[in-house]
């Protein structure tokens, strides 16, 4: 079975690196594309693997533009920070990597700002901290994409119509696919969606022939912590018998 695996880089920057632990633009790059590949191993026979078309990546180049930032009182080039350099790294190594392909959208310029995240404006507005005690960590740049979520709809119509692959996995976690989705099922394609692990609406189901994650650590994760809480009710409850 020859497989399309697209990738909504923003979702997957988001939930496996952090996730995944801090690691070089490099390994990064390389881990992204061993974890795609997992997803070529049939259930049915361990030795049995799906044929790779591509790897499809899709995300934004860094900005380079410069935006006020209101705590600090001064402008911020973005161009010269931390993460916009591991971000160009990262694009880079990706380029490099074997049936890889970029499909680069660009960062909207009039809405790039610097805004105060959840927690800190939920803290001010009950009254536990005060302007003054906010620091750098409690503003989060807000940055929107522009032409990603097309480009994903776009590729997913023209596989499905070539009749280039027959089955294509999604790593994403929102419903902007679904039309894409439905237009790929009725052209026969075996459409499977990758949340990494995260939980999707219910009717999303309706429209994917299924849901796999191969984020074999996030899992083991969830297993520890599942098994620390048996553990620790079982405590008390020894300890209620005991007294």
């Amino acid at each position: 079975m020859k497989t399309a695996i697209l990738v909504d880089g923003g979702y997957y920057r988001k939930v496996a690196i952090p996730k995944f632990g801090s690691k070089t633009p490099e390994e990064s790059a390389r881990e992204l594309v061993s974890y795609c590949k997992r997803h070529l191993k049939q259930h049915s026979d361990p030795d049995l693997y799906s044929d790779l078309y591509r790897i499809f990546y899709y995300d934004c180049p860094p900005s380079d533009k410069k935006v006020y930032h209101p705590l600090l009182g001064k402008t911020v080039d973005l161009g010269k920070t931390p993460n916009s350099e591991w971000m160009s790294r990262f694009i880079k190594e990706l380029t490099k990597q074997r049936k890889v392909a970029l499909r680069l959208g660009r960062l909207s310029d009039s809405e790039i700002v610097y805004n105060l995240n959840y927690e800190a404006t939920k803290r001010l507005l009950s009254k536990e901290r005060t302007v003054d005690d906010l620091c750098e960590q409690d503003f989060q740049l807000t940055i929107k994409q522009k032409g990603v979520d097309m480009k994903i709809g776009v590729d997913i119509a023209s596989l499905a119509y070539k009749k280039q692959v027959e089955q294509i996995v999604l790593i994403a976690g929102d419903s902007d696919f679904v039309p894409a989705a439905k237009l790929a099922r009725r052209e026969g394609i075996d459409f499977i969606l990758d949340a990494l692990s995260r939980p999707i609406k219910t009717d999303l189901f309706v429209h994917i022939d299924g849901l796999n994650s191969k984020d074999n650590r996030l899992k083991q994760i969830r297993n520890k912590k599942a098994t620390n809480e048996k553990m620790r009710k079982t405590d008390s409850a020894d300890m209620e018998a005991w007294k």
